[in-house]
């Protein structure tokens, strides 16, 4: 059912090329900040102290962040672990002091706001295993990015294997872009939002492919961009529907879901967002620009006297 009907096809491919050049630029203020600025990496990746505690009450979780931007760790990362009455403290590495002394002058400030908190775990990160987290990390986005291209090119035809590995590869720099460029620290959920956007977002591209083929076998008159115009607008009323419920979700997290969520929303938030436009304006613009046709995409069979013709 559509709620959202659209009765004339929209010339989406009419505005392609100056969307690509939107994007070419966009993408490469992405890398340039990538590549001059970096990214803020969160304990996760440059090591740290990890501290547990525990309250006899609700843990005081907004008074135990107060308290560590007072001692000047403005980066903390502090959220419930367990139950409500624990919490689980991360601490970035600070030049000149052990994580021991770290520890003990948190416990000490803590206690003085509450005699009934207890340390119950205290440990070490090192940076040698947050190293190893950003490689793994890197190599997760980059197996994704090669099981959708064997994928794609599987199912549908390599021109749109290639555009949906171009258009997520946009999306994914773009995310990161922002990241580099705002200086937010990035943390293994953003990680996780990412590789979640490459999925999301090579959804999208599959459900607009599928139609463009359907089209090809239906348009047997139309052009190759008369036939992504109709798949295109034929999908709206689908991509309205669900990236805005799905928006919606991630937008209660983004407001309600406090620092812990908060860059993990944002990630997500721009993914889906950069990922409706790359489906559209970069997915299927490449694909019309690599060439595509209606032979791709529908198999010759054979006449009686033996010459293919197609279907």
């Amino acid at each position: 059912m559509d709620f959202f009907p659209i009765k004339r096809d929209i010339p989406f491919m009419r505005y392609a090329l100056v969307w690509n050049v939107i994007s070419i630029i966009t993408f490469l203020l992405a890398v340039f900040f990538l590549a001059t600025r970096g990214l803020h990496l969160s304990i996760e990746f440059t090591g740290g102290t990890v501290m547990e505690v525990s309250y006899k009450n609700e843990a005081p979780i907004e008074s135990i962040r107060q308290s560590l931007e007072e001692m000047g760790y403005p980066d903390a990362q502090v959220q419930n672990f367990g139950t409500s009455h624990d919490a689980m403290i991360r601490l970035p590495l600070r030049e000149g002091t052990t994580s021991d002394a770290i520890s003990e002058e948190v416990k000490a400030k803590l206690l003085a706001a509450d005699e009934t908190m207890q340390v119950t775990r205290v440990e070490f990160v090192g940076p040698q295993v947050g190293e190893e987290l950003a490689t793994d990390g890197a190599m997760a986005v980059l197996f994704v990015v090669i099981g959708i291209m064997i994928y794609l090119a599987m199912r549908f035809e390599w021109k749109f294997a290639v555009s949906a590995v171009v258009a997520n590869t946009h999306d994914v720099v773009i995310i990161l872009g922002f990241f580099a460029f705002f200086q937010w620290e990035f943390s293994l959920a953003v990680l996780a939002a990412i590789l979640a956007v490459a999925g999301y977002s090579v959804n999208e591209a599959v459900v607009v492919f599928d139609r463009i083929r359907e089209n090809f076998r239906k348009m047997r008159k139309a052009s190759t961009v008369e036939v992504i115009n109709n798949a295109i607008t034929r999908t709206m009323s689908r991509t309205i529907i669900t990236h805005g419920s799905t928006q919606m979700m991630v937008l209660s997290m983004l407001f309600f879901g406090g620092p812990t969520l908060h860059y993990f929303a944002i990630a997500l938030t721009i993914g889906i967002l950069f990922g409706i436009y790359s489906s559209i304006f970069v997915g299927s613009a490449i694909a019309m620009w690599l060439g595509l046709k209606r032979e791709d995409m529908v198999r010759s069979v054979k006449k009686d006297d033996g010459q293919p013709e197609l279907p």
